[in-house]
C-alpha cells in the first residue's frame, strides 16, 4: 500500500467517525431536515458593570495615565465595543451610549482651538476624570471587601453530637472572703445561745477536726453551716472554722459552691 492510499483511508476514517449517538447508533451524517437557527450559538463577553467599567478596563489595559487621557483614542475603542455588541445581538443599556455622547462631546471640544491666555478654560476632560477616579475608590473598595472571609460562603460552621458524654464542669472555688461571710452568720446566730452557757468548756480544734471528719464523706456533701454547733456560742463555732480552714490546709476535706455567693458544700477528699 502507497503512502497516498494510507493518506486517504485514514481520511476515510476520519470523516466516517460518529460525531453523535442517538439511542445507541452512530450518526456520520447531519439529517437533512435538521435546521439550525442562526443565534443557537451565543458569545459572552467579559461582562462590564456599565460604561464607566468598562473605560477604566479600557485605560488599566493600556497602562494609561487616568490623569492624562488620550480621548481620541480612547473614544475609538469605546465605539467599536459600542459596534460589537450591536454585531452580537446584545442589548445595550442607556447609559453606554449617554456616554459615547458624552465622549463624542468631549472629543469636539478637544479639537476646537484654544482660547487666549488670559482667558482660563477647563479642560473638558476633568468632569470625565473625577468620575473616573470616583468609581475607582468605590471598585477597589468593593473589591477588598468582597476578598474578605464570608460566613457561609468561605467558612462554614459546623456541629457534631456525641451521644453519653457527659461533661462535668469544675465548680468556681470558695474564696476566704465567701467563707468569712458564711461564718458571720453562724456567729449571729451563735449569739442566741450565748446567755445560756453556765461554764466554760475546754475547746481542742484537734478534737473538734475529728469530729467533723466523721460528719463528712467522700460520697455526699454536707452544708457547710451544718458543721457549726450554734448551741457552743461564739467560742464554739470559732473552735470550728479554725478546725475546718485546718483541714483545708491538710487537703482532708474539699469545699466546693454552684454559683458564685451560693451555698458552700464540704466533703472528704477522695
Amino acid at each position: 500500500m502507497t503512502m497516498s492510499d494510507e493518506i486517504e483511508k485514514a481520511d476515510t476514517q476520519q470523516r466516517e467517525m460518529p460525531f453523535a449517538l442517538v439511542q445507541g447508533a452512530p450518526l456520520t451524517d447531519l439529517p437533512k431536515d435538521l435546521y439550525i437557527p442562526p443565534d443557537a450559538l451565543e458569545v459572552f463577553l467579559e461582562a462590564f458593570e456599565g460604561p464607566l467599567d468598562l473605560l477604566l478596563y479600557l485605560i488599566k489595559k493600556q497602562n494609561i495615565d487616568i490623569l492624562d487621557i488620550p480621548i481620541a483614542k480612547i473614544t475609538e475603542q469605546y465605539m467599536s465595543y459600542i459596534e460589537l455588541m450591536e454585531i452580537l445581538e446584545l442589548e445595550l443599556a442607556g447609559e453606554y451610549l449617554l456616554m459615547a455622547a458624552m465622549l463624542a462631546e468631549i472629543k469636539s471640544r478637544m479639537l476646537l482651538p484654544r482660547q487666549t491666555e488670559d482667558e482660563e478654560e477647563e479642560d473638558p476632560r476633568a468632569e470625565l476624570i473625577r468620575r473616573l477616579q470616583e468609581y475607582e475608590r468605590y471598585k477597589d473598595a468593593a473589591e477588598k471587601l468582597d476578598d474578605l472571609p464570608r460566613y457561609e460562603r468561605d467558612i462554614f460552621s459546623t456541629t457534631a453530637e456525641f451521644t453519653g458524654r457527659k461533661i462535668n464542669h469544675k465548680p468556681p472555688e470558695v474564696a476566704m472572703e465567701t467563707i468569712l461571710q458564711v461564718f458571720s452568720e453562724v456567729i449571729a446566730r451563735a449569739e442566741m445561745f450565748s446567755h445560756h452557757m453556765i461554764q466554760r468548756e475546754a475547746l481542742s480544734v484537734r478534737e473538734r477536726m475529728g469530729i467533723i471528719l466523721e460528719k463528712i464523706n467522700t460520697e455526699s456533701f454536707v452544708d457547710f453551716i451544718d458543721l457549726f454547733t450554734v448551741e457552743e456560742g461564739r467560742a464554739g463555732a470559732i473552735v470550728s472554722l479554725l478546725a475546718i480552714l485546718q483541714l483545708m490546709k491538710d487537703s482532708l476535706i474539699q469545699l466546693v459552691q454552684n454559683e458564685p455567693n451560693g451555698k458552700i458544700y464540704v466533703k472528704a477528699a477522695s
